[in-house]
């Protein structure tokens, strides 16, 4: 069965290009990264590269297809979709290929190897997989992102960690040990999104995740046009605590370890693209 559709043919050469992806699930809390995801791609045209046909991964009992009208007013069904579309950012450092899909239930190997050839097949210098979790942290303060790397490489110019978690894992654990057996660099970040909020759109944490991969990839990723949600989801959020004294306790007891941590977990800024840079210079066969 061939479970991955492709247009490559007709696809222009891409500019040293990276893959930025999240996959709405249980490691995306309140779809904060795919809705991160979704921004890169707003207002820009984005056509579809490639595509992994649903039918052999999901369970559609968990998550079922929707009948909606098209255009043309005739019923049609949305099933779960997960396209590659490539962001072009003329005169910048990297075109994207960008994939915002949904976990899926079965075959992780056979997923994840589809999400491999795709990189390779368009030539993607790294995979970046972009997730949220819900962490002890209050709404209050700027949403805190962490990064992690299995290449040496990354984890020196970027300053990331090493992962060092065991146990239950989902797409995004099989993904990164099929790039790593496929020789392919990938870089792992996750924001933090206040555990008492639930499933609450939390846009703040999106634009926290936009702005780290603006300042390491030297693109314009749209985070400023998610300011205006943001502060309505912010005042939504203050409405919600307020109505709890309990609450609002807690969060103050958070904001005061908040406080007495560190500004951030990886490094910002120029010298951050810099190094990204340097190590994708020394990836490339004739650099």
């Amino acid at each position: 069965m061939t479970v991955l559709t492709t247009a490559f043919d007709g696809i222009a050469p891409l500019h040293q290009p990276i893959m930025v992806l999240a996959l709405r699930g249980l490691f995306d809390i309140a779809e904060v990264a795919t809705d991160a995801v979704d921004t890169l791609a707003e207002g820009r045209i984005a056509p579809v590269a490639a595509y992994i046909d649903p039918d052999p991964f999901f369970d559609f009992t968990q998550e079922r297809p929707q009948v909606e009208f098209d255009d043309n007013d005739e019923r049609c069904i949305r099933w779960p979709c997960n396209e590659f579309r490539i962001a072009r950012f003329p005169g910048m450092a990297h075109d994207l290929v960008l994939l915002a899909g949904v976990e899926p239930h079965l075959r992780y190997a056979t997923f994840a190897d589809a999400i491999v050839t795709v990189a390779q097949e368009l030539g993607c210098e790294v995979i970046v997989t972009l997730g949220a979790a819900p962490e002890a942290a209050p709404h209050t303060r700027p949403a805190q992102v962490v990064g992690s790397s299995t290449n040496d490489g990354l984890v020196r110019a970027l300053g990331l960690s090493r992962p060092r978690y065991q146990g239950v894992t989902g797409l995004v654990g099989v993904l990164q040990e099929r790039l790593d057996h496929a020789g392919l660099p990938a870089v792992s970040l996750r924001v933090g999104v206040p555990h008492y909020l639930g499933n609450a759109k939390h846009p703040q944490a999106s634009a926290a995740l936009l702005r780290h991969l603006e300042h390491v990839l030297g693109v314009p990723t749209g985070h400023g046009a998610l300011t205006e949600d943001a502060l309505r989801w912010r005042s939504l959020h203050d409405e919600a605590v307020a109505e709890d004294p309990q609450a609002g306790r807690y969060v103050e007891m958070l904001e005061r370890e908040y406080d007495r941590r560190l500004e951030a977990a990886i490094p910002t800024g120029d010298d951050l693209a810099a190094e990204f840079e340097k190590f994708l210079r020394e990836q490339r066969p004739d650099q």
